[in-house]
């Protein structure tokens, strides 16, 4: 009988990695996932949401923890500066997605990456958001990201991984969104 060897990259258990992308490679529904959250609006600009239970390989799950988010807008924008706003939750997703992905795909290629940070930027033109201007797209015109990184790969190739990001598809192209409203 053989023991499989623990093989950690990048924080990432590779064998479990292996196994996972083998598991999906004999059964693609396993690959299916549904997440969901719950927001409820408090006042202002403020609203908070909720991330408790979500689809994946084939069965309802849950995380261990529900989780909270408070969404804001700061003074400037006439609210009280509770927390992020969505603008700056966006940076936020894309930052986390695109650097897991960079991460994951990193190890399941025995790429070591020693220290990644990033930074994120994103321009937005109130007057979308606003009305004042049609022309004006209502969300970012532009998000720019800059990673540093300490491997040995190239920053060529280490920007190709990151680009399995889901986060990074979502926003790189169109993706339908539906918008339902139902009275209480």
């Amino acid at each position: 009988m053989s023991k499989t060897q623990t093989v950690i990259v990048n924080g990432v258990d590779t064998a479990k990695l292996t196994a996972t992308i083998e598991a999906i490679k004999g059964d693609p529904s396993l690959a299916s996932f549904q997440f969901r959250l719950s927001n409820q609006w408090i006042g202002g600009g403020e609203n908070r949401s909720r991330i408790d239970d979500f689809y994946g390989v084939g069965q309802e799950l849950r995380h261990k923890q529900p989780f909270f988010l408070v969404s804001d807008e700061p003074e400037v924008l006439l609210s009280e500066d509770r927390g992020p706003n969505a603008g700056e939750y966006v940076l936020h997703a894309l930052a986390s997605c695109l650097t897991g992905a960079l991460v994951y795909h990193a190890a399941a290629r025995g790429i070591r990456v020693e220290e990644l940070e990033s930074k994120l930027e994103g321009d937005i033109d109130l007057r979308g958001f606003t009305g004042v201007d049609p022309n004006v797209r209502k969300g970012y015109q532009n998000i720019r990201v800059t990673f540093r990184c300490k491997s040995d790969a190239s920053p060529e190739q280490l920007a190709e991984l990151s680009k399995f990001s889901p986060v990074w598809d979502t926003l790189a192209n169109p993706v339908p969104v539906t918008v339902r409203v139902e009275k209480k």
